[in-house]
């Protein structure tokens, strides 16, 4: 058996969007573990194993201790540190309002 995920790509700088298929080997038991968990999450097989597999390669990454920057990338990483930060009138608001158990 074989899921199908498509994966959604912008091109820098473009809004047109492009896709990509990637093959996934699975047991019938899998398949099935999978058709349930995405019927009861009200969406299609490849939409709910791709959503899935996109958060664990997320977690995967934030959970890494050291990450790497490339040479060619590091004054831009160093420029974005340094720079002050922006406003955020949504944030601001809700950093003024008092908490709810308090009202």
């Amino acid at each position: 058996m074989y899921v199908i995920v498509t994966q959604v790509m912008n091109e820098p700088g473009t809004a047109t969007m492009s896709t990509s298929v990637l093959s996934v080997r699975l047991s019938d038991q899998e398949r099935a573990l999978l058709e349930t968990a995405s019927a009861q999450a009200r969406t299609n097989l490849s939409d709910f194993v791709r959503r899935k597999a996109l958060e664990a390669a997320e977690a995967a990454i934030f959970e890494r201790r050291i990450i790497t920057i490339p040479a060619k990338d590091w004054e831009r990483f160093e420029a974005w540190a340094a720079a002050p930060p922006r406003d955020n009138a949504a944030l601001k608001e809700l950093a003024d309002r008092p908490p709810t158990w308090r009202e």
